[in-house]
């Protein structure tokens, strides 16, 4: 077994073994700490497929943002885990109904799943020897799929606006900020001069 064999089998049983405990940790922060470990391990498996681009991108964008986020908001959250607990068990038997199903689903899938043995052979989008990894996938993504990019970032706009409007709510108590009238101050509402007397002290109330 050569080296990159080696690396293959070690990233790969530990991703595995990562998001298995990812979904059965008891704590919602070790499930996020197993999270960011199976990030680093598929990163890993980027890099011996030699897609170096890709593993900085899990690294910087999934590791560094977006499960370091997940990891604040569940330690910053009171959740009360026993609570949680209890309606973790009410919903387990649809739960696992559900699973199941899936779980055959996939099965149904890969048992009548089959290879084109030409798809294994030719790669898909060969990359010229003169070309990174970075610049083909660059080249690709913003010449052949440019519309598709641009319809994926629309989507994800809906959806950021989507999330806001829904949590949007009229809480008693707090200020909200008004675009309009705060465009429409001026100086002179926007600032007081305060007119002190010359050496006078501060009076001291008892």
């Amino acid at each position: 077994m050569n080296a990159s064999a080696a690396f293959f089998y070690l990233f790969a049983g530990v991703t595995v073994a990562s998001a298995f405990m990812v979904v059965t940790s008891r704590n919602p922060v070790h499930s996020v700490l197993f999270l960011i470990l199976a990030f680093v391990n598929a990163a890993g498996l980027f890099m011996l497929l030699g897609a170096e681009f890709l593993a900085m991108l899990l690294i910087v964008v999934y590791v560094g943002a977006v499960a370091v986020l997940f990891l604040f908001v569940v330690m910053m959250l009171d959740v009360d885990f026993a609570e949680f607990r209890q309606g973790f068990l009410n919903y387990l038997p649809i739960g696992a109904l559900i699973g199941l199903i899936f779980a055959v689903e996939l099965l149904l899938v890969v048992g009548a799943w089959v290879i084109d043995p030409k798809i294994v052979s030719t790669p898909v989008a060969p990359i010229p020897a003169n070309l990174t990894n970075t610049a083909a996938l660059g080249q690709v993504l913003y010449t052949q799929y440019i519309y598709y990019f641009q319809a994926a970032g629309l989507v994800l706009l809906v959806a950021m606006i989507g999330a806001i409007v829904l949590t949007l709510r009229e809480r008693v108590g707090i200020k909200r900020q008004d675009v309009t009238q705060q465009n429409a101050r001026t100086k002179a509402t926007a600032m007081e001069v305060k007119q002190v007397p010359s050496r006078a002290g501060i009076e001291e109330t008892v």
